[in-house]
């Protein structure tokens, strides 16, 4: 039965093949001891770690104790059926592939096999050539599963709140909201400044909610033109414009059951609008062209630069749709109203290009840091990612100095140059204190109880302080009081 299978070998892909047998590890289950030590010493002998054991309960007990890569059960055993054992494997161990094999094979029992998950089907008695090729076809599929699961943890980490770095009183808010709609199907609306993370906040709650393992996909309005927009998000019938040669699907049908993101909203057309609020109220639309009706469940997130309550007082932006959207809002700060937190974007971005770039990098100078702290970030948290990734990529030393950044982030000197012979000892004296505590604040967050703490001052004194240096309101308006 189990005869020599080196030819088969020879014409498989063989690298892939002994990576396969070096990493995997199988439960066989049969209660006929005859085959089931044939099967096991065949496989042991093409260098599998296989397990054979000759009951379902045995079998639950080795998947209990350990992961397995593969399982081969025989369907008619003695203490039930492989359908048991199958059910057990799809709901409690769902990295596992499962072979079933019977010697009573029917069209019904592979068929039921099929559809409780089993990857392949084989009838007694087994050719070695076909139970080797169901086995490493069974292992690649298993390799599947799991780089799948492990790409999903991946993106669930890159996209958790846990990775939107901020210590900024602000958007430690933002993130509370978060976590309390971002498992509802409510639509959210985002505004801010261009650059400050709105895409990357929608990816966030996308992955928090329950929608997660659907589809998110994003649109950015303002970078299609008015005429091919509305294809893009609902698709098109075949001949409805010139260009348009077959059917189309859209956004919207792609995302069913996922998260649609449109951003820059603004740009949309008073036609599209109408379309939107329909969507949002009805949850359904047709393809441009199409008189057949669309019916999706999307979770609709929106974002836009501009204020919408002037757009809609301008008359660029429908009422009704305006409040339909603005159910939940999110108003994400600039990077100026958040100093904060710039050392803090600047290292993880400094780390994150380092290793893109296999660039040694150990941190920025204080000096660098009080120039990125003093610029005012037009392009927020996208400009200074591409400041230090130009700064990992031009710097010489281990540190990123002053010399490095861009004459644009050196505009505003971040110390004010102290001349003796222009000001007294005592105002001179009360330069350097000011700075101090300047640097107390940002390093606690703008917590003066922490702050006093630290310079060993009460908080009176602190106050006083902070309001004859001017810092009181600063940091009042920066967000960070």
């Amino acid at each position: 039965m189990l005869r020599n299978i080196f030819p088969f070998i020879i014409n498989s892909d063989i690298s892939g093949f002994f990576e396969l047998m070096r990493k995997a590890n199988i439960l066989l289950i049969d209660d006929d001891k005859i085959m089931l030590d044939a099967v096991c010493n065949f496989l042991d002998s093409k260098g599998f770690d296989i397990e054979g054991v000759s009951s379902i309960a045995n079998a639950e007990l080795e998947l209990q104790n350990q992961q397995y890569h593969l399982v081969i059960t025989e369907i008619n055993l003695t203490d039930g059926t492989g359908f048991k054992l199958l059910d057990i494997i799809k709901n409690k161990h769902p990295q596992t592939v499962v072979i079933v094999m019977t010697g009573y094979g029917t069209i019904e029992s592979a068929v039921q096999s099929i559809k409780l998950g089993a990857y392949d089907y084989l009838t007694k008695p087994i050719n070695d050539d076909e139970l080797l090729l169901s086995v490493e076809r069974a292992l690649k599929q298993q390799n599947l599963i799991s780089e799948n699961k492990n790409l999903r943890l991946q993106l669930e980490q890159k996209y958790s709140l846990d990775n939107i770095i901020s210590h900024n009183y602000k958007m430690a808010k933002i993130f509370e909201l978060v976590e309390a709609v971002a498992d509802s199907s409510s639509t959210i609306l985002m505004a801010g400044p261009t650059g400050t993370g709105k895409s990357m906040l929608a990816r966030a709650i996308h992955h928090h909610s329950s929608r997660r393992s659907n589809p998110f996909v994003e649109v950015c309005c303002g970078a299609l033109p008015e005429t091919l927009l509305e294809s893009e998000l609902f698709g098109h019938a075949k001949g409805s414009f010139t260009g348009a040669v077959a059917d189309k699907q859209g956004k919207f049908l792609a995302a069913d059951g996922g998260t649609v993101f449109l951003d820059e909203i603004s740009n949309a057309s008073q036609a599209l609008q109408v379309k939107l609020l329909r969507v949002l109220q009805e949850k359904k639309f047709e393809a441009v062209g199409s008189n057949k009706t669309i019916h999706v469940d999307v979770r609709l997130i929106l974002a836009t630069n501009k204020d919408l309550a002037e757009e809609v007082s301008k008359g660029n932006f429908r009422e009704d749709l305006y409040y339909r959207v603005n159910v939940v809002a999110i108003n994400l700060p600039s990077l100026k109203d958040r100093i904060g937190d710039i050392p803090l974007l600047a290292e993880h971005f400094l780390k994150l290009y380092s290793d893109q770039y296999n660039k040694t990098k150990t941190g920025f100078t204080d000096k660098a840091i009080e120039y990125l702290e003093h610029y005012t970030w037009p392009g927020n948290i996208r400009e200074l990612e591409n400041v230090v990734e130009r700064s990992v990529l031009l710097s010489k030393g281990k540190l990123i100095t002053p010399d490095d950044l861009p004459n644009s982030t050196k505009n505003h000197p971040p110390q004010e140059q102290i001349e003796y012979k222009t000001i007294g000892l005592k105002e001179s004296l009360e330069i350097p204190e000011k700075q101090i505590i300047t640097k107390a604040l940002k390093a606690n967050n703008g917590n003066r109880q922490q702050t006093a703490k630290a310079l060993k001052l009460n908080r009176t004194t602190l106050f006083k302080k902070m309001k004859k240096y001017g810092l009181y309101e600063k940091f009042a308006n920066s967000g960070l009081l």
